[in-house]
């Protein structure tokens, strides 16, 4: 079997490591290996390095009997490789993992992140991907300086605007304001971020209508926003175009408070994710005691659930 016939996509030697974040800098920067992938990106629990004509896993869910070194083989179905065995010993008392190279995504659980930074300036970030099935960054305050593939020059995303990073869309974060608040929301909540080291941003020519798995490149803004009645009574609304671009797999919308009556409703969403960005409400669920929610209160109203948004300030907004 040649190397282009095996069904091996990549071998990795797999290091144990304790605290990834902690071990990072002497891998990178005293040995100069390149971070490749990172898993989670917030609470790294994986990280791939590659350099030096080899490929490193650095993996914090190694248990103290781990044998070190070890080797991770990827491959597309590993139910047909090595009779579908998941650990094989090599001759010589190697341990070897074989591991799926790309797992299907699994759509829920979302994971909803609540970022602050109160101390702006560039940030450190370098050109990379997310794979994932939905990914929403929302800024609530402040402003950061953002530049994506196919998209043209850098922009800044206001307080109140909103972009969604289709999957495996090369991106780059540049500079943040103070005091930044941003909302992000990714399904599923845990995802791979990998490193494109060939690519540079901004990248041209612009296409906007490209599609990344199906969906297409948002960028929100508020100010040209126009608003419209909401489903439920007493709100408007207005909508980010978010569920045309995604082709229906999720639809993001900013409700505002009018005044006047409000009666429950029920809707048949596989999930319905609130986030209380300004002012005050009462929530009643069927079923549930009443909560008073306030601003940086998330919640999620169940499908078939009447609730009823009560008490609202006059200076309630609401992303849903």
């Amino acid at each position: 079997m040649t190397v282009s016939d095996s069904p091996i996509q990549t071998a990795e030697i797999i290091v144990p490591s304790s605290d990834i974040r902690d071990n990072l800098p002497f891998f990178t920067k005293t040995l100069g290996f390149r971070l490749e992938q990172i898993f989670p990106a917030d609470d790294p629990a994986v990280a791939v390095l590659s350099g030096h004509g080899v490929r490193l896993r650095l993996d914090s869910r190694c248990s103290d009997e781990t044998p070190c070194p070890r080797l991770c083989l990827q491959v597309d179905d590993p139910a047909a490789f090595a009779n579908g065995e998941q650990i094989i010993t090599a001759p010589n008392g190697m341990v070897i993992e074989i591991a799926q190279r790309n797992p299907p995504l699994l759509m829920p659980p979302t994971q909803h992140r609540y970022i602050r930074i109160p101390d702006g300036g560039p940030v450190p970030d370098m050109v990379h991907y997310h794979t994932v099935g939905f990914q929403l960054i929302f800024c609530i305050a402040g402003w950061v300086d953002l530049v994506y593939e196919d998209q043209g020059p850098e922009f800044r995303l206001h307080a109140g605007d909103c972009v969604i990073q289709p999957p495996e869309i090369r991106h780059r974060v540049l500079f943040a304001s103070d005091n930044i608040e941003v909302i992000e929301i990714g399904v599923p909540a845990e995802h791979v971020t990998t490193i494109d080291h060939e690519m540079s941003l901004p990248n041209g020519p612009t296409n906007p209508d490209r599609l990344f798995h199906g969906q297409r490149f948002i960028h929100h803004k508020q100010a040209e926003a126009d608003w419209h009645p909401w489903r439920i009574p007493g709100f408007v609304h207005r909508d980010t175009g978010i569920l045309d671009a995604t082709n229906g797999v999720a639809n993001v919308q900013v409700a505002r408070w009018q005044g006047g009556e409000t009666r429950r409703a029920s809707h048949d969403c596989d999930i319905l994710f609130h986030f209380v960005m300004t002012g005050t409400m009462r929530l009643e669920v069927d079923g549930q005691e009443p909560s008073v929610l306030s601003a940086g209160d998330a919640f999620v109203v169940p499908p078939g659930a009447a609730a009823a948004f009560c008490d609202c300030s006059d200076d309630l907004h609401d992303p849903a």
